[in-house]
């Protein structure tokens, strides 16, 4: 793809369906085209049990399709065998989930630089420095060496956020990011996401239940039994 294209990521009549020994294949996705742009911001609503986590686990090559195209900067997914995926999911796919998943071991310096060691095993000079860089943007500068007992609930997903773009990936998906907050914790985090989106550009889908979270988004598409029905709702 070439550099200025601005589509990020492109699906074409994606189908997921489940196996079962016992009873007829499980249908869950049925379907799903969509056209990501760079700088674009989308939320994914939609009832449980609609096909929303499945669609984000194929978005995020987490998991395959049964069928159809999905392509990320240009590139057929489906196409690639699991080393190279997993090296797309690293290197191009940024994740930010409901429950922040931090290391609490590890440092909040140290829980960002996670994705930056898969190479050799240590972060390079330029990631350390980003990631102070970007800890201080959200706020935390001053909790590089604290451990994430030591913080808030919305401090540790803002750590989250800054993990999921230290590679500089071409595309974050957020699962519930503000699921696990309270309200006033929650717009805030909202707000730190649509001011990344805006200032740099980053291309985010979210999947939400909140109709708050999915109002800042550019976008709106909601599924219902594993179709997309409606645009900007």
């Amino acid at each position: 793809m070439a550099a200025d294209d601005p589509v990020v990521l492109s699906l074409e009549d994606v189908h997921k369906q489940y196996e079962s020994t016992d009873r007829e294949p499980v249908p869950v996705l049925r379907g799903i085209s969509l056209t990501v742009r760079r700088g674009e911001s989308v939320a994914v609503i939609g009832p449980s049990g609609s096909g929303k986590s499945t669609l984000l686990n194929i978005l995020g090559s987490l998991d395959s399709p049964t069928r159809g195209s999905i392509r990320l900067d240009g590139q057929e997914l489906a196409d690639l065998p699991e080393q190279e995926l997993a090296s797309v999911r690293n290197k191009k796919i940024g994740f930010i989930f409901q429950s922040h998943h931090l290391l609490p071991q590890c440092s909040v310096l140290e829980n960002v630089l996670v994705p930056t060691l898969a190479e050799n095993g240590k972060a390079p000079a330029e990631a350390v420095e980003r990631a102070k860089q970007l800890l201080e943007r959200v706020g935390l500068g001053h909790r590089l060496t604290h451990r994430p007992a030591q913080l808030s609930g919305g401090e540790c997903q803002r750590v989250a956020v800054v993990r999921a773009l230290i590679n500089q990936p071409s595309l974050i998906l957020a699962d519930e990011p503000t699921g696990a907050l309270d309200h006033s914790t929650a717009g805030a985090l909202a707000d730190l996401l649509v001011e990344l989106n805006r200032d740099d550009q980053v291309t985010l889908i979210v999947v939400t239940h909140s109709a708050e979270l999915a109002a800042k988004m550019g976008v709106i598409r909601q599924l219902i039994d594993g179709q997309f029905v409606a645009d900007n709702i």
